[in-house]
């Protein structure tokens, strides 16, 4: 009896239950095909969060330039007043609150822009960015809303881990008692870390059915967890592959860059001398901070993108699996003819 003929292929993958090289061939064949519209996306959105936290940096600095310049004045047996240093932590912290919501909405545009991608990137379709930003941008806050759970749990884990870290720190230098708490703080974090990955995986389809299907956060959840189950370590383990790859590559991107900066710097940090005032010592820095910015955002592109293609391919190989999506997408890709 002859083997059954292969699935078909309109698109960037099979219509059929995808293995793992086929949700890998697909996530590079997707890279490829549509490099310009999620690239595109993702250096406008990182490009422009860039922008506004540069802007934010350079208002804090305008506005606490003699009180930087006092600190920096400080001699080792004098420590700078409270009051200075109490303006310079509301200042950078506000630049901080900044930019991480300027990421937040970055990342949240990128996590819905590469299901748009490949909602035609499966049937074979061509699209553009204007596309792709016309269903994605109007999905960004559902995202946010979809992902909140699962970054406040992290966020819980990594306070815990931290708090527990700095408390033994401070008890071991101090020699006090309170090692006690950085144990039980320890605790606490090894009992997040399970509840946050397991977490993290059962949700991780949200983005998706948030763009495929146009769902509420709420509902973007639950459809993620009911088409994760049964499939948890599947998709972790994927999950996981293509979060190490992506980083990876992201280090391979930076390193080199981070290298040119640091090469390029040096003359002028020569020429600013051993104790340069705080504008000789950014101009003297300036080139190594432009590599460093460039490279940190090529690898965010590229450890942001890469997953969620992946997340994203994922959620189409449940639904083949347990909804049988398989005939419904090859009718869909052959109306394009």
């Amino acid at each position: 009896m002859p083997p059954p003929p292969p699935p078909p292929k309109p698109g960037v993958i099979p219509l059929g239950p995808l293995g793992l090289g086929d949700i890998l061939g697909g996530t590079f064949t997707t890279m490829g095909r549509y490099w310009k519209q999620l690239f595109g996306i993702a250096v406008l959105m990182y490009g422009g969060a860039l922008l506004v936290v540069v802007g934010a940096v350079a208002v804090a600095l305008s506005a606490t330039h003699d009180t930087l310049q006092t600190v920096f004045d400080s001699t080792n047996d004098e420590d700078p007043p409270w009051d200075e240093l109490w303006t310079l932590l509301i200042s950078f912290g506000a630049v901080w609150i900044v930019a991480m919501l300027s990421m937040v909405v970055a990342t949240a545009t990128i996590m819905a822009a590469c299901p748009a991608v490949l909602q035609d990137a499966v049937l074979g379709r061509r699209t553009t960015i204007g596309a792709v930003w016309r269903r994605a941008w109007p999905r960004v806050p559902a995202v946010i809303g979809a992902m909140l759970l699962p970054w406040l749990v992290a966020m819980v884990t990594m306070g815990l881990f931290m708090v527990s870290y700095v408390v033994l720190i401070v008890s071991f230098l101090s020699q006090d008692t309170s090692g006690a708490w950085a144990a039980l703080g320890f605790v606490a974090f090894l009992a997040f870390v399970p509840l946050a990955v397991w977490l993290w995986v059962r949700f991780s389809l949200a983005p998706a059915a948030v763009v495929f299907e146009s769902q509420g956060p709420v509902a973007a959840l639950r459809r993620s967890s009911q088409l994760v189950q049964g499939a948890w370590w599947r998709i972790f383990g994927i999950t996981v592959l293509a979060s190490i790859m992506a980083m990876v590559a992201g280090y391979i991107i930076q390193l080199p860059l981070t290298m040119i900066g640091a090469l390029t710097s040096m003359p002028g940090m020569a020429e600013a001398g051993p104790e340069p005032g705080v504008g000789e010592a950014l101009v003297a820095m300036g080139s190594y901070l432009v590599f460093i910015l460039l490279g940190s955002i090529i690898s965010q592109i590229v450890a942001t993108t890469f997953p969620q293609l992946v997340t994203g391919l994922l959620y189409v190989d449940q639904r083949i699996r347990k909804e049988n999506l398989a005939p419904v997408l090859a009718e869909a890709a052959a109306d394009r003819y």
